[in-house]
C-alpha cells in the first residue's frame, strides 16, 4: 500500500458479535474518497479476524439472556468487560493490515445484544419498546485512541422503528444491481433477508428477519452433543432425517405469518424454545441427529417461506446470496438450494462472488459508522418501520493530550 493511497483513503474498523455469541468479528475497510449514496460506495476489505470469546465469558453472556440473572451489576460489569475485549480485537486487526490506530477514522461497534423487544409497548402514551446492546464504546475509544460509534439501534427505535435489521442500508450501497433482483440472506443466530429489486432506489429496499438461523441448531447441539456448541459443517444434520411431526410443530410459530416490518431474537427462539424441543424429543423417543436435521431444515424452510410469502408476489428474484456462519453449514445450504430450485432462484454464498461471509456484518458496521461520523442518515424507514430517516449511533471520543 503506497503512502498516497493511505492519505487519500478513509479507513474504518467494524466490530460485530452476534446472537450466536461465538466471538468478535473485526474488519478493517478502506472506503473510497468520494461517497455517492445514489450509486453506491467502493469498499475494500483489508483485514479480518475472528476472536472467539473465552468460554467463561461466553457462559456469563448467556446467563444475561435470562432476565432473572441479568441484574444491573452483572450487565454493567459485562458492558465494560466486552468494551475491553472489543478494544483488543480492534488493535489486533489494525496491526494485521499494517496500519496504525491514528490512521483509522472511526470504529463502528454493534455490541452484544442481550435483550431485544421491538414490539410496541405503550405505557402512559409512550412506546417503550427497547433493545440492549453492551460493549462500552467509551472503553473502546479510550483504549484505542479512535472515535467509536456504538449503540446504533436505539435511534431508529426512538422514531418508532424496530431497530432492526440495520445491515440493509449498507447492502443497498454495496450490492445494488442494475438488472438482477437480489436477496441478501444473512444466517447468524437469527436469519434476516434484504430485498434489492433490480436497479432499486433506497425507497425500494425492504428487509426483515426470516426467523431462526443457527440459534435453534446451536442450542440443541449444546444440549445434546456437549461440549460441542454448533453443528460444524452440518455434519450431524447430514446423518439425520427430518421428523415431520416436529417440523410441523415448529412451523406453527406465529412469527412466520406476522406482517412486515418485523424482527425477532433470542426472546422467541432461545433456550426456553430449545427446552421445549428436547421435551418433545424425550417424550417421542426421537433420535438426536434427526432433531438436528429437522431444526436445520426448519431454518431453510423459514427462508423460503418468507420469500414465497413476502417477496415473490412483488419481485421474482434471480439470486440468493448467503452470508453469516450458516453459509458454512453444508446441510443447510443443500436444503436451501433444493427448496429455492422450485422458484428458479440461484443460491450462492458470499465466497462464490468473491466476498467473505464472516466479515460481511463487521464491514457493514464500519460503513454505518462512517455515515454517523458524517452526520448522515443511515437507516431505512421502510425496513425498520421508523417514521423518518435518522442518524444512528452514539459517538465516544478518546482523550487526546494536545
Amino acid at each position: 500500500m503506497d503512502k498516497q493511497s493511505k492519505v487519500d483513503a478513509t479507513y474504518l474498523v467494524g466490530l460485530m458479535s452476534g446472537t450466536s455469541v461465538d466471538g468478535i468479528d473485526a474488519a478493517v475497510i478502506k472506503l473510497s474518497p468520494v461517497l455517492d449514496q445514489e450509486h453506491g460506495v467502493e469498499v475494500t476489505l483489508l483485514a479480518f479476524e475472528n476472536t472467539p470469546f473465552p468460554m467463561h465469558v461466553r457462559n456469563l453472556i448467556f446467563e444475561l439472556f435470562d432476565l432473572a440473572n441479568a441484574t444491573i451489576d452483572k450487565v454493567g460489569a459485562m458492558n465494560m468487560w466486552l468494551g475491553e475485549l472489543y478494544a483488543q480485537a480492534t488493535l489486533s486487526v489494525i496491526g494485521k493490515c499494517g496500519l496504525e490506530p491514528s490512521q483509522i477514522f472511526a470504529v463502528g461497534s454493534h455490541g452484544q445484544t442481550i435483550y431485544h423487544a421491538p414490539e410496541e409497548n405503550v405505557m402512559d402514551g409512550y412506546n417503550l419498546h427497547c433493545t440492549v446492546q453492551i460493549g462500552e464504546g467509551a472503553v473502546i475509544a479510550n483504549r484505542t485512541g479512535i472515535p467509536c460509534v456504538s449503540d446504533f439501534r436505539v435511534a431508529d427505535m426512538a422514531m418508532g422503528g424496530q431497530g432492526a435489521p440495520l445491515v440493509p442500508f449498507t447492502e443497498y450501497l454495496l450490492f445494488n444491481h442494475p438488472e438482477k433482483t437480489l436477496l441478501l440472506q444473512n444466517i447468524g443466530g437469527i436469519g434476516n433477508v434484504t430485498v434489492l429489486p433490480a436497479n432499486a432506489s433506497l425507497e425500494n429496499v425492504y428487509a426483515f428477519d426470516t426467523g431462526p438461523g443457527n440459534m435453534i441448531i446451536d442450542g440443541l447441539v449444546s444440549q445434546l452433543y456437549a461440549p460441542m456448541t454448533m453443528d460444524i459443517g452440518g455434519e450431524i444434520g447430514a446423518t439425520g432425517q427430518v421428523i415431520d411431526e416436529l417440523l410441523q410443530w415448529m412451523q406453527q410459530d406465529e412469527y412466520y405469518t406476522m406482517p412486515l416490518p418485523k424482527s425477532t431474537g433470542r426472546e422467541r427462539f432461545g433456550q426456553p424454545y430449545v427446552a421445549q424441543i428436547i421435551e418433545l424429543m424425550i417424550a417421542n423417543d426421537w433420535k438426536s441427529e434427526d432433531v438436528i436435521a429437522t431444526a436445520t431444515f426448519l431454518t431453510a424452510w423459514s427462508i423460503v417461506d418468507s420469500y414465497n410469502r413476502y417477496i415473490a408476489p412483488q419481485h421474482q428474484a434471480q439470486q440468493l446470496l448467503v452470508g453469516g456462519g450458516g453459509s458454512y453449514n453444508k446441510t443447510l445450504m443443500r436444503n436451501l438450494q433444493q427448496l429455492f430450485a422450485l422458484y428458479n432462484v440461484q443460491v450462492l454464498t458470499q465466497e462464490d462472488i468473491g466476498g467473505n461471509s464472516d466479515a460481511k456484518e463487521a464491514v457493514a458496521f464500519a460503513l454505518l459508522a462512517y455515515y454517523t461520523m458524517k452526520r448522515l442518515p443511515n437507516n431505512i424507514p421502510l425496513v425498520t418501520g421508523a417514521s423518518q430517516p435518522v442518524v444512528m449511533g452514539k459517538v465516544s471520543w478518546p482523550y487526546r493530550d494536545r
